[in-house]
C-alpha cells in the first residue's frame, strides 16, 4: 500500500489508515453524547490484524474516544497480536475531554492528557498529537499556551509531530501560524470536500505551508455506501452522537439516495466498489496523506481496503464532484 509523507516530517502513513473513534463505544462528555454503538473487542482485534496484514500502518485515536477506552483497546490489540505499537504510526488528540480543567486547552491539562494517553497507549511517545478543535476560549486566550505546550512536548520527545484538527476554515487560518502543525485533520468526503479543494482557503494554506491532510469520515458515516433505507431510517442508542442527526432523517436519506443512484449507474452498486469510489475521491486531492475510515469488524476493514486497488480518472473525480454539488 502506498505510504505518504506527513508534511516535512519523516513520518509516512498508509494512504488508507484507520480511525479508532468507534472503539470508544457509547460515551458522553459533560452530558453530551459523543460515542458510537459499542464494539466487540475480539472483532476489533481481528480487524486490526487484517488491516496490518494488508499494509495499514497508521491508527488515529483521541483521548475523548470512550474517554480513554479506545486508546487502551488499541494498546491491548497490539499486545494480543504480539506486535510492537512503535512499529506503527499512532496518533491521538487532546481538546474535547476537559476533565476538571476550566478549558481542555489549559497547558497543565494538555500535559496531563498527553501523559495519560502515553499510559493508555503503552508508549513512550506519540507519533502525531493533535489539538482536536479550534475553540481556544474567549478571545482565543488559550491558543498561545497550547501551542507553547506542544512545542515543549516535542522538545521533550513526548510527541514527534504536531497536528491541528478543526471544523472551519477560519479556525485553521487562525491556528496554523501559531501552532505551526505539519498536518491538518477534519472531515472530507464527496458530499463536502471544502477543506481539500486546491482553490479553497484551507487548500491554499496547505500549499503555502506544505501541510498534509488526514481525512476523517470519508464515507460520511456510511451514507456514501447507500446503506440506509429512507423508509426505515436508522435509530441509535443514547450515547451515540448520531442519535437525532439530521443526515439520518427520511428527507435527507431520500436526497442521498437520488444522488447515489447516479454514482451506482456509473461505477456499480457493490459496497466494496462504492467504498473504493468514495475513498479514492478524497485521496485524489493534493495534500491528502490518508483517509481514516472507522471500523467495527474485519468485514468493514476489508471493504475500506478495497480502495487500495481502485482507480479513478480525472473525469471520474469531476463527475463525482458534480453529482454532489447539484
Amino acid at each position: 500500500m502506498k505510504l505518504n509523507r506527513i508534511g516535512n516530517s519523516e513520518i509516512r502513513v498508509s494512504e488508507i489508515s484507520l480511525g479508532c473513534w468507534t472503539m470508544g463505544g457509547l460515551n458522553w462528555v459533560n452530558g453530551t453524547p459523543n460515542g458510537w454503538a459499542n464494539v466487540d473487542e475480539d472483532e476489533v482485534v481481528r480487524a486490526i490484524k487484517a488491516a496490518i496484514d494488508a499494509g495499514v500502518n497508521h491508527f488515529d485515536n483521541a483521548d475523548v474516544y470512550g474517554n480513554g477506552k479506545a486508546e487502551r483497546m488499541l494498546a491491548r490489540a497490539f499486545r494480543k497480536l504480539g506486535l510492537r505499537s512503535t512499529d506503527y504510526v499512532v496518533s491521538t488528540k487532546v481538546g474535547h475531554f476537559p476533565g476538571t480543567a476550566e478549558h481542555a486547552y489549559e497547558p497543565a491539562h494538555i500535559r496531563h492528557q498527553c501523559e495519560q494517553s502515553l499510559i493508555n497507549l503503552q508508549r513512550d511517545y506519540i507519533d502525531i498529537y493533535y489539538l482536536h478543535h479550534g475553540n481556544f476560549g474567549e478571545n482565543d486566550r488559550y491558543l498561545e499556551g497550547a501551542a507553547e505546550t506542544l512545542d515543549a512536548l516535542v522538545a521533550e520527545g513526548k510527541i514527534r509531530v504536531k497536528g491541528q484538527s478543526a471544523y472551519s476554515a477560519a479556525d485553521f487560518a487562525k491556528t496554523i501560524p501559531v501552532v505551526r502543525p505539519e498536518v491538518l485533520q477534519s472531515w472530507s468526503h464527496a458530499m463536502d470536500p471544502q477543506f481539500i479543494l486546491p482553490d479553497s482557503p484551507v487548500g491554499k494554506l496547505m500549499a503555502e505551508h506544505n501541510l498534509s491532510f488526514v481525512a476523517f469520515s470519508p464515507l460520511n458515516q456510511g451514507l456514501l455506501l447507500d446503506k440506509f433505507d429512507p423508509e426505515n431510517p436508522p435509530t441509535f442508542d443514547e450515547g451515540d452522537h448520531r442519535r437525532n442527526a439530521k443526515k439520518f432523517t427520511r428527507e435527507s436519506l431520500l436526497e442521498v439516495r437520488a444522488k447515489m443512484a447516479r454514482i451506482k449507474e456509473r461505477f456499480g452498486g457493490e459496497t466494496e466498489t462504492l467504498a473504493g469510489v468514495a475513498l479514492r475521491y478524497v485521496l485524489a486531492h493534493p495534500h491528502v496523506a490518508c483517509v481514516i475510515p472507522g471500523f467495527r469488524n474485519e468485514k468493514q476493514v476489508a471493504c475500506n481496503l478495497s480502495a487500495a486497488g481502485y482507480d479513478l480518472s480525472a473525469e471520474d473525480v469531476r463527475f463525482i464532484a458534480a453529482v454532489f454539488a447539484a
